[in-house]
């Protein structure tokens, strides 16, 4: 039989992050993590030295999506946080990287994930991260007020 306690002064309430969208983010984060890690992961193995910089950043993206995909099922304020904080790098990532393969493509003989910004993957690596930190944000724990003393 499983008892519901009640957290004492000092202990947090681990929220869940993957209750409605968030599992929608959840399941999406996976397919990134295991397009990004297994395409890295042959192309490493395979052909390192034709775009070693372009294969080693599809394998940075996959860490990346782990990370989030973990601390949304994790659950809890700091996960949130953690991962609000791993999604606006994420998105500076996508947006350096794709008008860097714009603007200089020659750096990058072979494309990345984020490549033109995610073309490869339906634009998937730029919208999710803005989705992600829009749900993170909302799905913040809710700020306790302080309680007057009666006398």
């Amino acid at each position: 039989m499983a008892t519901t306690e009640k957290p004492t002064e000092g202990q947090a309430v681990r929220e869940r992050l993957i209750s409605g969208p968030g599992m929608l983010l959840v399941w999406l984060y996976g397919v990134m993590v295991v397009g990004a890690v297994s395409r890295s992961a042959v192309q490493i193995s395979t052909e390192f030295g034709h775009a070693p910089l372009a294969y080693s950043l599809s394998a940075v993206a996959g860490v990346v999506y782990g990370f989030i995909t973990y601390s949304l099922v994790r659950g809890g304020e700091t996960a949130r946080r953690a991962a609000l904080a791993c999604c606006a790098g994420e998105l500076v990532g996508v947006l350096v990287v794709g008008t860097w393969t714009l603007v200089e493509p020659s750096a990058f003989p072979d494309s990345t994930v984020w490549s033109d910004y995610g073309v490869g993957y339906l634009f998937i690596p730029v919208l999710l991260p803005l989705s992600a930190m829009y749900w993170l944000r909302k799905a913040r724990a809710p700020q306790e007020e302080p309680q007057e003393e009666v006398g």
